[in-house]
């Protein structure tokens, strides 16, 4: 099936963007699904969940942690892999490198593209991925779609049970998710964007010193 293509926003830099998709990550995703790569107390340290001496809020961040793992320990789940496997028919994959490996695009289409369907085992399937062996865990907050089929362009959903969020609401709460995997994926990125703020006003001072000092020498011949 073709989906329409949708635009979507992603910024690392921003937060509080980063905070609410970890937020949703952390109460809809971490049950299934680890993050093997990432460690609490750095995610903490780069989502800004800190006092003003710079040390880790506790406070903040235990409202993260759903298992008994400490600050320093990776994001794991607390679902034994064999009953995951018995009970999805696959153990949940890591999605450390989810947005590296997919883009993250792909991700957005796929958790926005959750629709009816009583054929399967957990009464859903999937516009991007047909057959697909996940349960919607955000229609909470999405809510019910149902397949629109359109033998002259695009398949569609259309929205049959309104969910906790209006669909703009929802749409702006996948976005943050998908950010989030984004900075997971590569949280090295924000350190790069710091330090080449950094590295260009140095450059820009830089040119604009030697444009004056050639103007000096000149002088001076």
């Amino acid at each position: 099936m073709e989906i329409a293509a949708q635009s979507i926003s992603i910024d690392i830099n921003n937060k509080e963007r980063l905070q609410r998709g970890a937020k949703l990550f952390m109460n809809y995703c971490s049950g299934c699904h680890s993050l093997k790569y990432m460690r609490y107390n750095r995610m903490a340290e780069d989502l800004g969940l800190t006092d003003f001496a710079g040390q880790i809020n506790k406070n903040l961040l235990n409202n993260l942690i759903f298992t008994q793992a400490t600050v320093s320990d990776p994001v794991q789940i607390a679902l034994p892999p064999e009953d995951a496997k018995q009970w999805f028919g696959i153990i949940p994959p890591d999605l450390s490198l989810s947005a590296r490996e997919r883009g993250a695009h792909w991700l957005y289409l796929y958790l926005k593209n959750f629709y009816n369907d009583d054929s399967r085992p957990f009464g859903v399937n999937n516009l991007l991925v047909p057959n697909v062996t996940m349960p919607n865990v955000l229609e909470p907050l999405m809510g019910q779609q149902a397949l629109v089929i359109n033998n002259e362009s695009h398949d569609s959903l259309l929205l049959t049970k309104q969910g906790e969020m209006l669909p703009v609401d929802f749409d702006n709460a996948l976005q943050d998710l998908v950010t989030f995997l984004v900075y997971v994926g590569e949280p090295a990125k924000l350190i790069r964007y710091r330090l080449g703020i950094f590295v260009i006003l140095f450059l820009t001072i830089l040119l604009i010193a030697a444009y004056y000092l050639k103007k000096i020498y000149w002088r001076r011949l």
